[in-house]
């Protein structure tokens, strides 16, 4: 898919050379970020997995831009996972591009409901408040998540 703003999101490999590294900045931030008994996030091979669509946005020159995916949970809901944005980056709309694209996929797929797991640290502030301008709430905890200081649950109606 082409967004109005040249980025082109499309499924990718989670094992793509580029995408790996985004992908370990990833981990690296939430261990450093959260309590490890609090980190969420799904390594790469968890996210080539079935009942994962993993995704990537790319420049018009095949720089990657930033990254996430899509996790069915079954009962038309899923759940958002592994949203990254590259530091050069940051604040050109990418985030949101991606998540417009995974939410126009659970709508193409049936889903129902879409929620998402996030840190409470002010370093989650700026995903906190991207997810609530795309109309997501805060929840309680859903699949197999517990009520746990460190996260935030929101979640969204399609």
């Amino acid at each position: 898919m082409l967004t109005g703003t040249g980025i082109q999101i499309a499924a990718d490999a989670p094992l793509r050379e580029d995408v790996a590294a985004l992908l370990d900045e990833h981990l690296q931030d939430m261990y450093a970020t959260s309590p490890p008994e609090s980190v969420h996030a799904l390594d790469h091979g968890t996210l080539a997995g079935d009942g994962i669509v993993f995704v990537t946005a790319r420049a018009a020159d095949g720089a990657l831009l930033g990254c996430g995916a899509l996790k069915e949970l079954g009962e038309g809901h899923g759940e958002l996972k592994s949203m990254r944005t590259t530091a050069a980056a940051r604040g050109r709309g990418v985030a949101s591009a991606v998540l417009e694209h995974l939410t126009a996929l659970a709508e193409r797929g049936g889903y129902r409901r879409l929620s998402l797991e996030t840190g409470v640290e002010d370093y989650f502030a700026a995903a906190r408040r991207l997810y609530a301008r795309h109309g997501f709430t805060e929840c309680g905890p859903f699949a197999d998540y517990t009520e746990d200081p460190n996260s935030v649950f929101m979640t969204k109606a399609l």
